[in-house]
Formats: C-alpha cells, sequence, structure tokens
C-alpha cells in the first residue's frame, strides 16, 4: 500500500516527545552513550499526523531530529464529525490497539503513546485500548496501522438517496 507524502509547510504542527530511550554501544575504549527519542507530529485542525524517532548524542538533539524526520512522515486521518469513523484494530508486532468511536462529550480516552497519536490528529471522542505489548514503538505503530484502515463515512443527507428514502413506519 502507497501512502501519498504530504507536504509540512501548509500545516500548523504541534510534536510531542513519547518516550526518550538512553542507548549505550559497547565498543573497544568502553561505552558510547546516546539517545534516542520517539517524537509524534501533528496538525489537530487538519487531521494529520506522523511519528519518527531520531537518535544522537544529547537528548535535544535527538528529539530535533525526530521531529525533522516525522514531518517527512505525515499521514491524513480520516474523521466523522469529532470521532473516528468506525472501530478498528491495528497490529504491529506483539502490539495491538483498539480504537472504537465515541459520542460527543467523551474526551480522549486512551493511554500515553496511543493518546499522543489521537490527540495530534485531532480525533477528539475516542476509546482506546492497547492490547499486547506495552513498548512505545509498536504501541505507535499498532495505532498508525489502525488509522491507516479507517474509511471515510459521510453524514446521512451526503449519501445518494438518504433524501429519497424514507425509514418503514410501524
Amino acid at each position: 500500500m502507497q501512502i501519498k507524502r504530504l507536504d509540512p509547510g501548509p500545516f500548523q504542527l504541534k510534536d510531542q516527545v513519547v518516550s526518550i530511550n538512553r542507548v549505550t554501544k559497547v565498543v573497544k575504549g568502553g561505552k558510547n552513550l546516546s539517545f534516542s527519542a520517539l517524537v509524534v507530529v501533528g496538525d489537530p485542525e487538519q487531521g494529520v499526523v506522523g511519528f519518527a524517532t531520531g537518535k544522537a548524542k544529547e537528548v535535544p538533539s535527538a528529539i530535533r531530529k525526530g521531529i525533522e524526520a516525522a514531518k517527512k512522515n505525515l499521514r491524513k486521518i480520516p474523521r466523522y464529525q469529532n470521532t473516528i469513523p468506525h472501530k478498528v484494530l491495528g497490529h504491529y508486532g506483539a502490539g495491538q490497539v483498539l480504537l472504537k468511536p465515541a459520542s460527543e462529550g467523551t474526551g480522549v480516552i486512551a493511554g500515553g503513546p496511543v493518546r499522543a497519536i489521537l490527540q495530534a490528529a485531532g480525533v477528539q471522542n475516542v476509546v482506546a485500548k492497547s492490547l499486547g505489548t506495552t513498548n512505545p514503538h509498536n504501541v505507535i505503530r499498532a495505532t498508525m496501522e489502525a488509522l491507516g484502515q479507517l474509511r471515510e463515512r459521510k453524514l446521512p443527507a451526503e449519501t445518494p438517496g438518504a433524501a429519497a428514502e424514507e425509514p418503514p413506519s410501524r
């Protein structure tokens, strides 16, 4: 499945750091210390979201690299009013994420990485459950995979033939 790349220029992107990991590489002279940052960027108004990891010797550099990489990885998320169009289950590795549409006023009921993605995408009412692993990398990828399965849903007045059909009377 080929995903169309979006240009980050016209969007008002907000970034959020999901996790920072200290990693070491053992070499002949000892241990090389560096940092890995998992970052989510998105424009809630436009329903655009992306994620990436950045690696560097210092934390701010890793975050900056992650943000730049995430801007190249943006994806448009279909929304229906202030929620998602339908229920969906995303898988990645040992991670599974279940997303269910919710009524107005529910808010984003989700944990850590899933919440970051959904808020960055501008989804205001949704119930999410993370199943399986708690590894933020796999959970984010499973969430993005679930959001990629979403299909547009039209308002009842927009569907062809909706005005012609009347509900059966009892």
